[in-house]
């Protein structure tokens, strides 16, 4: 992307109440001069028999469901309003969540998807849930992830890169997350860090520094703002990222050739989990898109396990 004009904000849970995300996304989608939809898949089941015991319709039941869902999207707005930006709110039926945003994104033809993090338990918030992976795994569109609350003040980002391409990267992809974090870098007006964790377990170690140095030739990131870092990238990034208090780490997500499904990648799966900051995950400009663009309206289950459809 060449700039963020359209913010899509993924809401777990409508509720003013519960959601602390909506108001960091509201001030980046500020600093970015863009506008924010909040967005919510209702993907709950319905069963049925389609009247249920109040005499109402599935379609009056789903539409009253939608309903409820916009007024809480609209509560949730109000942030976003008294800062300046201009937001709209959307809900539908469609599953499951991760391709419902995706889906939603390719509509309003957003330029990030932000997310907060499912919580977990003992204050870890990291992929604890299968949606946050998958929305990953999917998404053609860069998605920024929230792991806390806090507002971006001046924050250090920290573009993660391989040039050496020890685990099979496209040859764009480093180029695509040192133009993303850029971008992100300037927005939030801070300050942009590049690292580049050369592991000698590869035995790459002199050619991952000139590759990393090819890379960052006429990159316009400072000297001192340049970093390569020996040992393990599993540890390394972490560690890196902390002593820096860095506010968000710009990563880049890879498929594995011959297979069907699309992976983060061994190291970023790894890496994920340990960092203490947001984390924005781009794919190369091959990746394409690879959600189909019908929605798939409400799952109707009936009570036996092994049936349903949608509608």
């Amino acid at each position: 992307m060449s700039a963020i004009r359209r913010i899509l904000y993924a809401v777990k849970e409508p509720d003013p109440r519960r959601d602390a995300g909506a108001a960091k996304a509201a001030a980046l989608a500020k600093a970015c001069g863009a506008t924010l939809e909040l967005f919510h898949a209702v993907s709950a089941p319905l069963f049925l028999p389609t009247e249920p015991a109040t005499g109402a319709s599935l379609a009056d039941l789903k539409r009253d469901t939608l309903e409820l869902h916009a007024l809480r999207l609209r509560k949730l707005a109000d942030t976003a309003r008294h800062r300046g930006v201009e937001v709209d709110c959307f809900a539908s039926w469609d599953y499951p969540p991760h391709e419902a945003i995706v889906r939603r994104a390719h509509e309003t033809r957003a330029d990030l998807i932000v997310a907060p993090c499912h919580k977990g338990s003992r204050g870890k918030s990291w992929l604890v849930r299968l949606t946050d992976f998958e929305l990953l795994r999917v998404s053609d569109i860069p998605v920024l992830l929230f792991k806390n609350s806090e507002p971006y003040r001046r924050p250090v980002i920290v573009a993660a890169v391989d040039p050496s391409h020890t685990h099979a990267k496209p040859l764009d992809l480093d180029t695509r997350i040192l133009h993303e974090a850029r971008h992100v870098s300037a927005a939030l007006r801070g300050s942009l860090h590049v690292i580049h964790v050369n592991n000698p377990s590869f035995q790459v170690e002199k050619q991952g520094v000139e590759d990393y140095e090819e890379l960052m030739a006429g990159s316009g990131v400072p000297e001192q703002r340049r970093h390569v870092v020996s040992g393990n990238p599993v540890e390394a990034i972490p560690r890196f990222s902390r002593k820096l208090d860095a506010g968000i780490v710009v990563m880049g997500a890879v498929s594995r050739s011959g297979l069907a499904r699309v992976f983060i990648g061994n190291t970023a799966e790894r890496v994920l989990g340990d960092l203490p900051c947001d984390v924005l995950v781009v794919k190369p400009a091959a990746f394409g898109r690879r959600v189909s663009a019908r929605r798939r309206g409400a799952l109707l289950l009936t009570h036996a396990p092994t049936s349903a459809h949608a509608s």
